[in-house]
């Protein structure tokens, strides 16, 4: 039985489904970010404990199809940011339509009604969060997580980050750079 869980973006959250399934005596084939796939069929009463173990954990059993649909997006795009070798050169409505068979006008219309952001709009932050990532924990230079993240120059990286969190890529190194001193 297949099941679809919002918000499931990392492998804590993989940990939390894993956990909550095996409180309930369940077993699953696969636990993959915004889906799981159990053994055994749910019985009402498994089904609300679930959804109420996964409430607890700030995730969220999902059965709206245009819900499962949007999620099966956010999560097929956060996949491909995290694996940055996927961003390079990908048409995204191209990409999309292949993945799910379906029209990518409707996808980015439904997406924009639920979301209140378009495709776009939520690619791009989820680069700008890969980016965060590379710049406090990696020892890339900006050039090389701009190339890494496809951009076309440090500048147009720069600028997206900017527009994005306030501030600059080097201004937000420092700040790391500074908790760090904190620490120590």
């Amino acid at each position: 039985m297949k099941l679809y869980i919002k918000y499931m973006v990392s492998a804590r959250c993989k940990m939390a489904v894993k956990d909550a399934l095996k409180n309930l005596g369940l077993h699953y084939v696969v636990v993959d970010l915004g889906e799981v796939d159990i053994m055994e069929d749910l019985s009402v009463m498994q089904h609300e404990q679930l959804k109420i173990n996964l409430n607890d954990s700030g995730l969220e059993l999902m059965e709206d199809k245009r819900g499962v649909l949007i999620e099966k997006i956010k999560i097929c795009i956060i996949k491909m940011v995290q694996d940055s070798d996927g961003i390079s050169k990908v048409n995204l409505p191209d990409f999309l339509n292949e993945k799910f068979g379906r029209d990518y006008t409707y996808m980015a219309n439904l997406f924009s009604e639920v979301q209140g952001i378009t495709i776009g709009q939520f690619l791009i932050s989820q680069k700008i969060e890969q980016i965060k990532e590379l710049i406090i924990y990696s020892e890339l230079n900006l050039t090389e997580i701009a190339w890494k993240m496809n951009y076309s120059s440090v500048a147009h990286l720069s600028n997206q980050f900017k527009k994005v969190t306030g501030f600059t890529p080097s201004y937000y190194k420092r700040l790391k750079n500074f908790r760090q001193e904190l620490i120590q």
